[in-house]
């Protein structure tokens, strides 16, 4: 079976939040109870994004990651982040992980593992995990386990390039140089009469809009469309949710222009 943890989106508490809110840590205690209700052996793994992107930009609270590890550790749960998004400098650094201190036993990866040109997925798996399959029978296959095009060797050379280029031109450390610039362009929007939110992490960010009333998600998906239409800007939303990832080696007056169109859209709609 699967439980769901609390997300830690709460607006009324963390409105306007500059990087990790300090308000939520309590939220991690949602695994105490489940392993409580279920026995904690009894439960195979937890599976968070160190920061969730898609479902709406959230930085984890303050000691919030920190404290699902003890709990894993306490009751011997294998903790796995979904670093699809996170990592490979979107966060500043190679893995969310690594930016937030905090050591999972897995982590998924794909998009940036080939700068997304490429399709490709992959796995990391900390020592005990990976040694567990090697241990096995020696006439059976380590991980019995794949699919139609695993390990296309166009997929591993554009992965391979791909990592060669971020060393090379530095593209993390050029992520990690750009935060505060993202971060006071993203939060100048925050007094717009429209704006409800604004909220971010490393080069992610999210600008919350009014509902319409009686058209959820309208709102944001016309500014979506004039940004494209009218100001040649691709920005994401969801719903009502505008949703930022600028290149890692953007230029700041790139992503200064980019907020000034998203003003101005916002400032002609209703």
């Amino acid at each position: 079976g699967v439980d769901h943890l609390r997300h830690t989106l709460n607006v009324e508490k963390n409105a306007f939040s500059r990087g990790l809110p300090e308000w939520g840590v309590h939220l991690a205690e949602d695994l105490e109870r489940l392993a409580q209700l279920h026995d904690g052996h009894n439960i195979a793994a937890v599976i968070v994004e160190p920061v969730p992107g898609s479902a709406g930009i959230i930085p984890p609270p303050k000691g919030y990651l920190e404290r699902l590890r003890e709990i894993c550790d306490q009751y011997g749960i294998l903790l796995i982040f979904d670093e699809v998004i996170n990592a490979f400098g979107r966060v500043g650094a190679s893995f969310g992980a690594e930016r937030l201190g905090v050591m999972p036993d897995m982590i998924n990866l794909a998009k940036g593992l080939t700068n997304g040109v490429i399709p490709m997925g992959a796995v990391l798996v900390r020592d005990g995990i990976y040694e567990a399959f090697m241990d096995g029978p020696t006439q059976m296959i380590e991980l019995f386990h794949g699919y139609t095009y695993s390990g296309h060797p166009v997929a591993a050379a554009a992965g391979c390039a791909a990592l060669d280029v971020y060393k090379e031109e530095g593209s993390f450390e050029q992520a990690r140089s750009l935060e505060g610039h993202f971060e006071e362009a993203l939060h100048s929007l925050g007094d717009h009469p429209l704006v409800t939110d604004v909220r971010n992490f490393g080069l992610m960010g999210g600008v919350d809009l009014a509902s319409r009333e009686g058209a959820f998600g309208m709102r944001g998906l016309e500014t979506h469309k004039r940004l494209f239409w009218e100001e040649d800007l691709v920005v994401r939303n969801s719903a009502d949710l505008l949703q930022f990832s600028p290149f890692l080696n953007a230029r700041p007056e790139d992503i200064s222009k980019t907020f000034e169109k998203v003003r101005k859209v916002l400032d002609s709609i209703d």
